[in-house]
């Protein structure tokens, strides 16, 4: 197998190459995404390989050497793909300086692509957020969607529409972009550290609703915004990205109903599966304690059916460095990321 950094001109044209992948392409593999994060620190490596195209993103270590972090990627299909590529990224990563290489496949999990990735590398704490999702087959005609849907979003959405809440599909701009980012603000009120700073939002907004691949839409009652959220668009499948309400509920359902716009938004485009992006893993769907409680509840009463990945995996590239990472390393680093510049490593 061949592996390679791309052209100029596969990179001009990288989201048609990462969209032609065997996983169907990821948002998180856009070029959009490289392009923020380039912004933020990381170095972006675009590599192909026979079987598919990866984004990788690179931050050097010191005393250590670099880390290739490829978010919700290599995006293959099946543990075989994902052998055949192993191997040689390894070789191709020790060939630049790398001493760590995090996938994050999009793998349903099961036991067996488990025991295979236990072969492979570490298991190790998702980044992204939909390592466990719903998904919403957004393929069926609207009314089949809608009687599929549990009792509690039929009432939900039903109830926001008679209290008159309205939903619209927004321009992005500065202006709206301030609204969502307080939105955002007030329902993440108790959580600020998993907050990014505001130019990080605004820019990943921008550019992919310039590049047609992202919308913002508000919920409104008595023509204010109570509710809203960003969704991004690639190849066949939506992702719900960023959403927020105001703290002090105006009217019942309306997050519900939001989401239902949505959902018809993406039929008229075509798009088969909507991600609601993250919420507790199975283990933990029904525990009250746990931080995402909330978020699952809200999004599982779309679909009860909760999706997990197989997450993320570290490939020690190079065992004596990755040691000193796992030892001390990644404490320090993400602790001064945190502490000191007040930001997110990833």
């Amino acid at each position: 197998m061949k592996i390679r950094f791309a052209t100029q001109s596969e990179i001009d044209n990288w989201n048609d190459l990462i969209i032609a992948n065997p996983d169907g392409g990821n948002m998180a593999q856009s070029i959009e995404l490289a392009e923020i994060k380039s912004l933020y620190g990381w170095r972006i490596k675009f590599i192909i390989t026979d079987i598919c195209a990866m984004t990788v993103h690179e931050r050097y270590i010191p005393a250590l050497g670099k880390i290739w972090y490829i978010p919700k990627g290599p995006g293959i299909s099946k543990i075989k793909e994902l052998n055949n590529i192993i191997g040689q990224l390894s070789e191709f990563a020790k060939k630049n300086g790398v001493f760590l290489i995090k996938i994050e496949p999009e793998l349903i999990k099961n036991e067996k692509k488990l025991l295979a990735l236990s072969k492979i590398g570490n298991p190790s704490k998702p980044i992204q957020a939909n390592s466990s999702t719903v998904l919403i087959d957004t393929t069926k005609t609207s009314n089949k969607l809608m009687a599929g849907l549990p009792q509690k979003a039929r009432y939900a959405i039903n109830r926001a529409r008679r209290d008159g809440v309205i939903i619209k599909q927004v321009e992005s701009t500065d202006e709206n972009f301030k609204i969502m980012l307080s939105l955002m603000g007030e329902t993440m009120a108790d959580k600020p550290a998993l907050m990014r700073e505001a130019s990080y939002y605004k820019k990943f907004w921008k550019l992919y609703s310039d590049s047609g691949n992202g919308a913002l839409f508000f919920a409104y009652q008595d023509d204010k915004p109570t509710a809203g959220a960003f969704v991004v668009v690639f190849g066949e499948k939506a992702t719900y990205k960023d959403g927020g309400s105001v703290k002090q509920k105006t009217g019942y359902g309306t997050s519900h109903l939001l989401q239902w716009h949505i959902m018809e938004w993406l039929k008229k485009k075509k798009i088969n599966t909507y991600d609601l992006c993250g919420v507790p893993p199975i283990s933990d769907i029904n525990n009250k304690n746990h931080p995402h409680y909330g978020i699952g509840l809200f999004k599982t009463s779309f679909n009860k059916t909760v999706t997990e990945y197989v997450g993320l995996y570290d490939i020690a590239i190079n065992p004596l460095s990755y040691k000193l990472w796992k030892k001390i390393g990644e404490f320090i680093v993400y602790h001064y990321y945190a502490k000191i510049l007040k930001k997110l490593f990833y």
